[in-house]
């Protein structure tokens, strides 16, 4: 019996609501944007966030990146700057790391080149990053091999004139011939391709975070990619010296090495052997020109970010549902009004203030559970749409589905009781006499 005067009130509610179809649509228009801007917000973010984290996470929890960084200009007395700048990481401090602090697996010093133009045969040029290394470099970075070999700890102690070159220079560089064994011409300098490696993420050490440095541009067009050499032979066959332009003067600078990467045992020691490293270096240097980057804490505070994201981007969402709840109070008070006489003819034949609450409350709940589920549609369609045209990360989750759906009836019954209320406690008399 319950279910039959349910079901009754049901198709009441729906043709009631069929009867003022464009009201019905616009009160319904709130609920709409309020769902769809609550998925697609939260699904903006969740892709940003994890987006960060992955690319956080390939540099690796278990390691430490300590930068070169270049500390504020020393005037002299007459107000010039200095001529000659020594400044950053060099072999010593390497050294002195992998011999003086225990607890560590690899210890990884980088020299970069950039802005270096490669050349194979009468091919065109390729502009490049030159990365002077260690063969275990890959134990630290998210670089895996594709063909061939890496750098070997023969090639490192004879400084060979072997290189090995990143997926995105071979395609430039070679186009249809095979890389491999193939010499490129750096600097005037020939070395022998020995693999293709490719890169799975920046390498950078997060200077800027998200800053890939193999996208600058330069005036052949924008650096291609990477072309790893032994550390001993960037060393011989490349200067450490670099000119400088500021305020009008001209310097030049000094620099060794501009990473060192060190990996420990576990995520719990990272923390205790980056304090040592930065007490260990401070004893180096007289000066601020390192600091050191801990992948594993913009882990944490990505995570951290993350959530506060997504609560303030609900937060405003949930904004745009509330406002489409008061339309839709508004619209049903006003409902009502006009309806005044029918409610007290119900009334007058036998109708309880159970069923008329029932009566208006589920016309409410129809317009916000079917403005919720076009709201679903369309949200889920506008992150399609920005990852598409836009090129930008989205991820839709389960959860935020479930949150904006549920949201959308709860403003429904929240905003439905009152109307419902206020009609099912009318005089039924006076509900008769009302023209």
């Amino acid at each position: 019996m319950f279910l039959f005067r349910l079901k009754r009130t049901a198709k009441l509610g729906i043709k009631s609501l069929w009867m003022h179809r464009l009201r019905s649509t616009l009160t319904m228009l709130g609920i709409i944007f309020g769902v769809c801007s609550v998925i697609a917000m939260l699904a903006i973010g969740e892709g940003a966030s994890q987006a960060a984290q992955e690319a956080i996470a390939r540099l690796g929890s278990t390691n430490l990146i300590i930068e070169t960084a270049k500390p504020p200009e020393k005037q002299t007395d007459s107000g010039k700057v200095e001529s000659v700048r020594k400044y950053g990481l060099t072999y010593t401090d390497a050294e002195s790391i992998h011999n003086t602090i225990p607890d560590i697996q690899v210890v990884v010093p980088v020299r970069e080149i950039t802005q270096q133009e490669v050349r194979y045969l009468n091919h065109p040029k390729v502009a490049v990053r030159v990365i002077g290394t260690v063969p275990w470099y890959m134990e630290t970075s998210p670089v895996h091999l594709f063909r061939g070999r890496f750098l070997s700890s023969i090639d490192l102690h004879h400084q060979q004139n072997v290189c090995v070159v990143d997926d995105d220079v071979a395609r430039k560089l070679f186009m249809f011939d095979d890389p491999m064994n193939k010499d490129i011409r750096i600097q005037g300098n020939y070395y022998r391709v020995v693999g293709v490696v490719g890169v799975m993420a920046s390498t950078d050490g997060l200077s800027g975070f998200g800053n890939d440095m193999t996208a600058q541009a330069n005036p052949a067009g924008g650096v291609v990619g990477n072309v790893y050499i032994p550390l001993t032979t960037a060393k011989t066959r490349f200067s450490e010296l670099s000119a400088s332009f500021s305020s009008g003067s001209r310097s030049i600078e000094r620099v060794e090495l501009q990473k060192i990467i060190v990996k420990v045992d576990s995520d719990e020691q990272v923390l205790p052997i980056r304090d040592i490293l930065d007490a260990s270096l401070a004893r180096l240097h007289d000066k601020s020109d390192y600091r050191i980057v801990v992948p594993l804490e913009l882990l944490r505070q990505a995570a951290r970010t993350r959530r506060i994201f997504s609560i303030v981007l609900g937060s405003i969402a949930a904004i745009s549902l509330v406002v489409g709840g008061i339309g839709i109070m508004n619209i049903m008070l006003a409902t009502i009004s006009e309806r005044t006489r029918e409610i007290g003819i119900r009334r007058a034949l036998g109708a309880r203030k159970r069923d008329i609450i029932i009566q208006f409350l589920s016309e409410t709940l129809l317009l916000t559970l079917t403005g919720g589920i076009l709201g679903i549609i369309l949200g889920s369609l506008i992150p399609f749409l920005v990852t598409l045209f836009g090129h930008m990360p989205t991820v839709i989750t389960a959860g935020s589905l479930v949150l904006a759906f549920g949201i959308s009836a709860l403003v429904g019954i929240t905003f439905g009781l009152y109307p419902a209320y206020r009609a099912a406690n009318m005089d039924p008399i006076e509900s008769l006499r009302h023209e």
